[in-house]
């Protein structure tokens, strides 16, 4: 086993004021998308101009933290909505959904793209590189946290979370998603945007690269407690929701290569 790096969850403290690691991970995730933002709205044909990235990353934080907070009440808390509606609104309490982040962050995008006048898919095609670091550095601040580790085993690399109350040896589990989903799915993204291609094609090839990788990521992390395996015995809430996001990523790569098969200009078949 490898021991676990005990990091106190609270990066800084003054006096009442804690800010832990885990909400300075947002931050920084913010602060990588601006100036990849940056950098991407200098290229000729780049959806948004450099003078349009400031609100454009206003409208995705509030996407992504109403989104995901809503989302996470709705995939994962329903049971504590029920029980004490307020819940929702006690954001220090944790509790934060990937996918309904990342619906929040479409919903921000298509009012943004409404009132900048930009086509919504040009928008998402611009903004995919953008997130996977953030859901990199995000799964650093579960690690900290000590949350959603991952299932138990004997690997080398196993370790013993102490907040665990059973003192199991688990799979790091938050590493691996670091690893896959954030990292890995920043390369491939970024990569692919890197030369022109169609009209959705690199919004497609986020949600269908997150969707494969999150559903095999699953199989390493412990499922919620109070949700447990939610068909076959091992499919997880996490692969169910991963689902839809492989099927329309699929479709959306099918369809872009089919209205424009040259895929040589960025502007083709518009």
């Amino acid at each position: 086993m490898l021991p676990y790096p005990e990091i106190d969850p609270v990066a800084i403290a003054l006096g009442p004021i804690k800010i832990h690691w885990y909400g300075l991970t947002y931050l920084v995730g913010l602060a990588f998308a601006w100036w990849l933002a940056v950098r991407r709205s200098t290229a000729t044909h780049a959806a948004v101009k450099r003078e349009q990235v400031d609100d454009l990353i206003f409208y995705a934080a509030l996407g992504v933290v109403l989104g995901g907070r809503f989302g996470y009440a709705l995939f994962y808390g329903w049971d504590k909505i029920m029980e004490d509606p307020s819940w929702l609104l006690r954001v220090w309490q944790g509790g934060m959904s990937f996918h309904g982040g990342l619906l929040g962050v479409i919903v921000a995008m298509y009012l943004f793209a409404r009132s900048r006048k930009i086509v919504f898919a040009d928008l998402l095609d611009f903004v995919a590189p953008l997130a996977p670091v953030g859901l990199a550095l995000g799964r650093l601040g579960n690690f900290i946290g000590q949350e959603l580790w991952g299932r138990p085993t004997d690997v080398p690399w196993a370790m013993i979370f102490p907040h665990d109350p059973l003192q199991l040896a688990r799979h790091p589990s938050q590493l691996y998603q670091f690893a896959l989903e954030g990292v890995l799915l920043f390369i491939l993204v970024l990569w692919f945007s890197s030369r022109p291609r169609p009209r959705w094609a690199v919004a497609g090839m986020f949600s269908l690269g997150y969707g494969c990788l999150r559903f095999s990521a699953e199989f390493f992390r412990e499922p919620d407690a109070h949700l447990g395996f939610q068909a076959l015995g091992w499919v997880t809430r996490g692969q169910i929701l991963s689902v839809p996001m492989i099927l329309i990523g699929l479709f959306a790569l099918l369809m872009a290569y089919r209205q424009a098969p040259d895929t040589g200009a960025r502007g083709l078949k518009r």
